[in-house]
């Protein structure tokens, strides 16, 4: 293993790890270079258990210790003070460790959900900490995939895989062009389909899933598109009290996977 400490914040060894705070430069670069960020020893500790490939690894020299038996022998390494750390990144890096791992070879979504008996599909969510929620919820409750759509947060964006806690390593999962394709996918897959919709008379606590089956889960705010509602075999809702309209989608998906593994 190399273990290099780093000086000069302009060194070019950093580069990938410069302005991770720059969201939009982010989501542009990293899925051109194939890469993706982990940040954390716990996270970095997952993504490594589920084979992926280690680039290198930048962290305060005090973490090299609780990592070093976990990181293959061929990592590069590279130990900085929190203040060069922080110039880097254009952040304070709280858990002090950071890597970037080799993005995997998508997956085929038709082949998901040929083998999934339940799946969550997120229709243009735009929030990354919802993303990596959602992606905890469904491994701790055993939903064996998920969908996402084009347009929703990348599940491998920095802030998505630390709030899942790893969780996107675990549960396998595809992109699609849009909400219909996936539903068509999962219908052809032998799946029921199932909107996740305020506005259905029909309440979440009162289906009971006889197969397998696809529940889709919507933006933020709008929620599913109208394409995405009328295309599923059936909707259900989460009823409200006190004069809230809706749950924050994350916690709305926790309630989903409850009840589509449950039943």
């Amino acid at each position: 293993m190399a273990v290099e400490p780093v000086l000069d914040p302009a060194d070019p060894r950093l580069a990938p790890y410069v302005r991770l705070t720059d969201m939009q430069l982010r989501m542009a670069r990293e899925p051109v270079d194939g890469i993706f960020i982990a940040e954390g020893e716990k996270v970095i500790r997952r993504a490594l258990s589920a084979g992926l490939h280690l680039n290198s690894a930048l962290m305060e020299p005090k973490w090299l210790a609780g990592l070093q038996e976990a990181l293959p022998r061929d990592a590069h390494v590279y130990l900085a003070e929190p203040e060069l750390l922080r110039g880097v990144t254009g952040y304070r890096v709280h858990r002090g460790a950071l890597a970037v791992f080799r993005r995997p070879s998508p997956r085929d979504p038709a082949a998901l959900m040929g083998a999934a008996s339940t799946a969550l599909l997120l229709e243009d969510l735009v929030d990354h900490a919802n993303v990596g929620a959602i992606f905890r919820s469904a491994a701790a409750l055993g939903v064996d995939a998920v969908l996402v759509t084009r347009r929703c947060a990348d599940p491998w964006y920095r802030r998505s895989v630390k709030t899942s806690m790893g969780a996107v390593f675990v549960v396998p999962w595809a992109t699609v062009p849009d909400a219909v394709t996936g539903v068509d996918l999962a219908r052809d897959a032998g799946m029921t389909t199932v909107a996740l919709d305020p506005s259905s008379a029909r309440a979440l606590r009162d289906w009971e899933r006889s197969g397998p089956a696809l529940m889709l889960l919507g933006s933020e705010g709008p929620g599913l598109s109208p394409a995405a509602r009328s295309c599923a075999d059936t909707t259900l809702a989460i009823p409200m009290h006190n004069g809230v309209d809706s749950l924050n989608v994350a916690n709305a998906a926790t309630l989903a996977c409850y009840v589509l593994t449950s039943s």
